[in-house]
């Protein structure tokens, strides 16, 4: 389809530069089945609109804080380096006359002069950037396969790159969201139930989610399962092309464990609908879906490049909990997939009049699958 279908005009006054002040109480547009009216909730009341005995499922992704700032070696300037994703080990020479076997890793970078392949980059302590570095980074070149680049890191002491990221990193905030990241977004942009790091950037819509939500959930008889899909750039990278059908989509690893295509046939034999937490848990269970028994998934844990836009026939997920997406988005296509484009958009421009908050630190919205 044409991603100028997938235009509206947003006030960037309306872009959400913080969290709500508690979770639950983000606003909730709900549209309605059919005729597409819409009501005016609370995220709070989503435990309420969930029928009993209905499956909700959950990205239990969770975030890495994969920013690093640091320093160029030779010249101190400073560098940005977002790590992307690990994609296995390598021997170089770290020092001379040292080889080390070092992480590689998929990353972008930016600072105010060209990055040179080769050059170490020096990173501190999260709020002690120019103290002592405790990682290195080098950028090896440009992966041919992904057009991102390919990062060796190491450490300069014995900890692992794991515990050094954690302890260098910053919380990868989107572009859009105009400010450093702060000590609240360590635990506000991550999920309450995130369990397996590996995301680049949060799956928003479970941002709403709380503890009392799924414990007023199991009360009403909903039953609760999860997948894992770890949000890299795929889920945000900017539409370039006219044609959404051009667009490359960059590719995510997902898994959904047996347990997880146990629950849904269970909710499928009860005739119980399945309630997706995000577009994220939404790419999970469609790329998952088994080909042999409609409504059904196969357990698996593979990549996936699943780009949906109107047209495709869902076959796993029968609610939806998502945030408001960018215009011209792939994020935007699947809600519009999901819920119709017509009905979609009108309930943006009413978003829009009600002055709701957008994008990931944003109120959200729940529909039901069209047709």
């Amino acid at each position: 389809m044409r991603v100028d279908a997938l235009h509206y005009d947003l006030p960037p006054e309306l872009v959400a530069q913080h969290p709500a002040e508690e979770r639950e109480l983000a606003r909730l547009l709900v549209l309605a089945r059919g005729d597409g009216d819409v009501d005016h909730r609370r995220v709070g009341e989503l435990s309420d609109l969930v029928p009993e005995g209905a499956l909700v499922v959950v990205n239990d992704t969770r975030v890495v804080p994969a920013r690093l700032l640091g320093r160029k070696r030779e010249t101190g300037g400073r560098v940005e380096i977002l790590l992307v994703r690990r994609v296995g080990l390598r021997a170089i020479e770290t020092a001379p006359g040292e080889v080390r076997e070092v992480e590689i890793w998929r990353a972008l970078g930016k600072a105010s002069k060209p990055l040179r392949f080769g050059a170490d980059v020096d990173v501190g302590a999260r709020g002690a950037e120019q103290g002592p570095a405790i990682l290195v980074v080098r950028l090896l070149g440009r992966s041919d396969e992904d057009g991102l680049l390919e990062a060796a890191v190491w450490t300069s002491g014995g900890e692992g790159v794991d515990v050094a990221v954690r302890a260098c990193g910053h919380v990868p905030l989107p572009p859009y969201i105009r400010r450093d990241d702060e000590a609240f977004d360590a635990e506000r942009y991550q999920t309450v139930y995130a369990r397996h790091e590996g995301a680049v950037a949060a799956p928003t819509a479970g941002l709403h989610v709380t503890n009392a939500m799924l414990g007023r959930f199991a009360v009403r008889g909903v039953e609760l399962a999860s997948v894992t899909l770890h949000v890299g750039l795929g889920t945000f990278q900017p539409v370039t092309v006219d044609d959404l059908d051009q667009h490359p989509m960059h590719a995510e690893h997902f898994t959904v464990s047996r347990s997880t295509a146990d629950a849904i046939a269970r909710a499928r034999a009860r005739g119980a609908p399945v309630v997706a937490i995000g577009t994220t848990t939404v790419r999970a269970l469609e790329s998952a879906a088994d080909p042999e028994q409609p409504g059904h998934v196969a357990p698996v844990s593979r990549e996936t490049r699943l780009l949906v836009q109107p047209g495709y026939a869902f076959r796993v997920v029968d609610g939806l909990l998502t945030n408001f997406h960018l215009p011209r988005s792939t994020l935007l296509a699947l809600v519009c997939a999901f819920g119709g484009r017509e009905r979609v958009l009108a309930a943006y421009r009413t978003a829009i009049e009600e002055r709701y908050r957008f994008y990931s630190y944003g109120d959200a919205m729940f529909l039901w699958r069209s047709g």
